[in-house]
Parts: structure tokens; C-alpha cells; sequence
């Protein structure tokens, strides 16, 4: 449950099942202190977690001043996922995203737990892919872990933060990839933008193959 308080300059307050909100603590603290996301000013553990976070100024990318225009948009994005994943990786506490990533995949298919993509639609072709190319995932660029449009801030078209990173932590780049493009899709109710992103992140550094396992083992996620 998230409430936001007006007061101020604003704040979040996120309240959550015990030990549930440490990660995202961790990470928020994380990119803030790249001034990525904000302050986090308070997190309490009792019965409850408790996290409170500065408001970060402007609009989310589902705001319609946004998606009215989204050829900026797309590029926008690809811009600062850009950015992102050459920040420096020192210091971050998901030293190991690949890894946890993998392992939840893992224990969801074993408990037979198996949500369709694309092109996806049986969970044996799907874990054939993930155990067939899961070697090719590296772990060396920091992520957001959930790059869709609801998570990017922008304050009149510059980047103003993140939220909800924790998802994030180091790990490889096309899992934000492979949402950025999956909620532009969504938000969007198109395809015609996947190129363009793709364009404007940089194609040579896309894998084709590495984006397709991302969505087999996002079918276990």
C-alpha cells in the first residue's frame, strides 16, 4: 500500500509484509546517491515495513503530455536507459542480479508456474531456451530492473528519477531492454516504436537471441 502525503515538497509512504521492503530501501539509497531516485528518509521494521521517500518532482512516462508525443518519448527513454547502464557499479547491494534472477526462474519452474509472452506459448520451448542460452546473461551493467514508463520521472522532458528500483542491481542490460521496449509496446498500443528505441539505444549493443531469453525466463518470473 503507497500513500502520498502533500505536504511539502511531497512524500511517499510504503507500508508492506515485514522484510519485504529492505531490497528496495537498499537500491533507492543506492541510486539516489547517483541522484537517480530519491532520499530515502525513513525505513521501519516492526510488524510491518514502513518506507518513506521524497517525491520526485514531475510526472511519470504514462502521462498523457508524454505519450502524445512519442517519437520524443521513445527517444527520451532510450537516452537515459543509456546513461544508466554506464553509470559506475561500485558499492551497489544487488552485487549479483543475473544470479537471483535465474534462481527465481528456476524455483517457478519447478513449481510449475508458467506465464505466457509473445511467441511463448509452451513452457518446455521456453525453458529450453533459458537453459540452451542462460550462459550468454553477463552481470556487468547496473539495471533498473523494471524499466517501464509508470518508473521513469520526467520534469518537463528532463529526467528527474527513478522508482521502484528494486528490481535493480547489477546484471545485464537487456533485461531493461527488454522492458522498456515491452511497456512501450503496452503503453503505447504499438510495435512502431521498438526500432526506434532500439536505434537510439545503440543497436550493436542489442542481442536479438539475449532478448528472447529474457522473455523465456520472464515466463517464470
Amino acid at each position: 500500500r503507497v500513500y502520498l502525503i502533500q505536504k511539502d515538497q511531497g512524500y511517499f509512504l510504503k507500508t508492506a509484509a515485514a522484510g519485504s521492503l529492505q531490497r528496495e530501501a537498499d537500491m533507492t539509497r543506492y541510486f539516489n546517491s547517483k541522484n537517480l531516485a530519491p532520499e530515502v528518509l525513513a525505513y521501519l521494521q516492526n510488524d510491518k515495513d514502513w518506507l518513506l521517500t521524497a517525491q520526485v518532482p514531475g510526472d511519470d512516462c504514462v502521462h498523457h503530455h508524454y505519450l502524445e508525443q512519442p517519437e520524443r518519448l521513445c527517444d527520451t527513454l532510450a537516452e537515459i536507459l543509456f546513461r544508466l547502464h554506464h553509470e559506475e557499479t561500485v558499492g551497489c547491494p544487488q552485487a549479483n542480479h543475473t544470479s537471483d534472477y535465474l534462481a527465481l526462474a528456476e524455483k517457478n519452474h519447478e513449481l510449475g508456474i508458467f506465464n505466457p509472452k509473445r511467441g511463448m506459448d509452451s513452457p518446455q520451448k521456453a525453458w529450453d531456451i533459458v537453459e540452451k542460452r542462460k550462459h550468454l546473461l553477463k552481470t556487468d551493467t547496473l539495471i533498473h530492473g523494471d524499466y517501464c514508463l509508470p518508473n521513469i520521472i520526467l520534469k518537463d522532458w528532463s529526467f528527474s528519477g527513478f522508482i521502484d528500483v528494486d528490481h535493480g542491481g547489477i546484471g545485464d542490460r537487456h533485461v531493461d531492454i527488454y522492458w522498456a521496449l515491452w511497456s512501450l509496446h503496452y503503453n503505447l498500443k504499438t510495435e512502431r516504436y521498438c526500432n526506434r528505441f532500439i536505434e537510439a539505444y545503440g543497436k550493436d549493443e542489442v542481442n536479438p537471441e539475449i532478448l528472447q531469453l529474457i522473455s523465456a525466463i520472464e515466463c517464470f518470473g
